[in-house]
């Protein structure tokens, strides 16, 4: 919410906050890592996390040109490859896991589909730095959900009888 306040022009700011997004991203996947078996999630986790680092550094760079065009582009670039991983995850897990899956095809494509207009808009005419505060704001919410999932499913199932 605060890249929201931010966004009018690409100063010191919104560029502090374009790269603490990601590398947000990364401590969280590597504390994700931690507590997720082995297998593809923990192997997705782990990409997420990875690619999430160079990113921030992208835009750094992209941010100093003090071109919008630019981080639109580096922020499409990255929705679109973490949002392909995580589709292609979720629909690898078959059968019953595949209903647990839901979050990850729904958050994964949303970021895949919405990476695919940011770098559309980055190559047209004045492109909008606003729209990363409703991306941001999103995967926000989506975050606390999922990080509230746990804890609500382990107090679900402590009130359930033995």
């Amino acid at each position: 919410m605060a890249l929201a306040h931010a966004h009018a022009t690409l100063g010191a700011a919104a560029i502090t906050l374009l790269v603490a997004y990601p590398l947000l991203d990364a401590v969280s996947s590597a504390v994700d890592c931690l507590s997720v078996s082995d297998g593809a999630e923990r192997r997705v986790t782990a990409f997420n996390g990875a690619l999430s680092t160079p990113v921030a550094v992208g835009f750094g760079v992209a941010g100093s040109t003090h071109e919008v065009s630019a981080v639109l582009g580096v922020f499409g670039v990255w929705a679109v490859v973490s949002g392909a991983a995580q589709v292609a995850v979720g629909i690898r897990r078959r059968g019953p896991e595949l209903a647990g899956q839901w979050p990850m095809l729904v958050a994964g494509g949303l970021s895949f589909v919405v990476g695919v207009f940011y770098d559309i808009q980055a190559a047209g005419h004045q492109p909008p730095l606003d729209v990363l505060s409703v991306y941001a704001t999103g995967g926000g919410i989506f975050f606390i959900v999922q990080a509230g999932l746990p804890a609500w499913k382990a107090r679900r199932g402590a009130a359930q009888p033995a």
